[in-house]
């Protein structure tokens, strides 16, 4: 009997042990494959963030060779360097670099990039390049040089001994292993000196793009845990202010405020909310719900959602767009004055299509945007404006606005809503010289 069995299983054994060892093997080869593959894709993003920076430090200095009154090159050569440096950007996004403190080179490169680019779209011929941008563009030049440079001794070290990303993945993995690799210690090379290079001018439409908000932007005075409490209570209609619970967050720092939660009367629902420390504006407001279906209709919603912002502070606000998502619709609101609508003064509202209620407020841009502006006429009439429009443009509605230009400031615009090419757009064309400043494209 145990004879008959073990001739039985013997095989069969055979067979399942030789069938686990191909097995394992396909699997060790598909795992080498992945390896090289990712290996592959690492050493190409290097090699050409080590090539694009050599191209963007021969651009700098062929963008600084010609004559100050070769505007057209000058716009080219500007272009170019936005577009080395968006490369170099994206190729640093590719290598394994996100346990290393990388993050000094990779915010150089984006002021490099936007600094190029905010050039580039000016009018060169009316707004030629400045001494101090002059300057700027030098000090880079130099400045690229001593990184591409780095780049390239390193590269040779890589070439040179063979040396492997995946390595460079396990080292950062490993604090221990971390300490002597060649490709971890060149980019910590880099960023160390890249840190030292003394601040630049980039001009205020770049330094606005990197300047941060913080309390000390607000007015009003700083709040306490019991007057955010009560300003709660307030703002949701909670009667027991002792259910309420305030969090301080950031004590001490540029980024104090207060974390508010409640419980809603009648509901298991928390309310969740959050406050400025300084002046105690409401920031973000948010009252969760499921929503199962649609019973209202868009309309109401936004009947709604004016009643909402009328009843809590926010008057003279206009809906001017909105998206629908599981049966929630965010309208996006925007403050006007003398009829003007200021875009950067933004706050976005969110309704329920069941009940109409609304469960959230989304009011950042608003709470440091909003002070009244001092708003001159505008230089051209609304039919010159119109002439800048597409011929096929279908004009829907009209009106003056404040948006936020490429460049940072706030500019007066005619704003044209209309349909073209079976789409909805808003055009803003600049109310003193004519240009576009941008096009949106509205939902259907």
């Amino acid at each position: 009997m145990y004879h008959r069995l073990s001739a039985v299983l013997f095989p069969v054994m055979t067979l399942m042990f030789i069938g686990s060892i191909y097995w394992g093997y396909q699997e060790h080869q598909e795992k080498n494959s992945i390896l090289i593959k990712a290996e592959n894709q690492y050493q190409r993003a290097f090699h050409d963030l080590s090539y694009h920076m050599e191209q963007l430090h021969k651009e700098l200095g062929s963008t600084l060779a010609v004559n100050s009154t070769s505007q057209a090159y000058q716009r080219k050569g500007l272009v170019n360097v936005w577009r080395l440096t968006s490369q170099a950007q994206n190729e640093i996004n590719q290598l394994p670099l996100t346990l290393l403190p990388f993050n000094t080179t990779e915010e150089f490169l984006s002021k490099i990039a936007n600094f190029a680019y905010k050039a580039s779209v000016r009018d060169l011929s009316k707004q030629p390049l400045s001494e101090d941008e002059y300057k700027t563009l030098k000090t880079l030049y130099k400045n690229s040089d001593e990184i591409a440079g780095n780049l390239l001794n390193m590269q040779s070290k890589v070439l040179a001994n063979n040396l492997r990303w995946m390595d460079v993945e396990s080292a950062l993995a490993t604090e221990t292993s971390a300490q002597d690799n060649t490709i971890i210690d060149g980019f910590k090379t880099v960023d160390k000196k890249v840190s030292e290079y003394p601040e630049l001018n980039w001009g205020p439409s770049v330094a606005s793009m990197y300047q941060k908000r913080s309390v000390k932007m607000l007015g009003g005075k700083k709040m306490t845990a019991e007057e955010i409490k009560k300003l709660a209570a307030e703002f949701a209609s909670i009667k027991d202010p002792s259910a309420i619970r305030v969090v301080e967050n950031g004590k001490g720092t540029e980024y104090e405020s207060f974390s508010v939660s409640a419980p809603m009367a009648g509901s298991d629902r928390m309310i969740q909310m959050d406050f400025t420390k300084q002046g105690g504006k409401l920031i973000w407001y948010m009252n969760p719900k499921d929503v199962a279906a649609s019973k209202i209709t868009v309309d109401q919603a936004e009947k709604n959602a004016t009643q909402f912002l009328n009843a809590h502070g926010y008057k003279g606000m206009k809906l001017t767009n909105y998206d629908e998502f599981n049966n929630v619709v965010s309208f996006t609101a925007v403050g006007s004055q003398q009829g003007v609508l200021i875009y950067p003064e933004k706050l976005i509202v969110k309704v329920a299509l069941d009940d109409g209620e609304v469960t959230g407020l989304q009011a950042n841009d608003y709470v440091y945007e909003h002070h009244k502006r001092k708003i001159a006429k505008p230089k051209l009439s609304a039919a010159a404006a119109r002439k800048a429009l597409n011929p096929g443009f279908e004009r829907t509605n009209e009106g003056l606005a404040i948006i936020m230009n490429d460049l940072g400031k706030e500019v007066l615009c005619y704003e044209f809503s209309g349909k073209i090419n079976g789409g909805k757009y808003r055009i803003y064309i600049n109310a003193d010289n004519g240009t576009e400043e941008a096009i949106e494209l509205l939902p259907k």
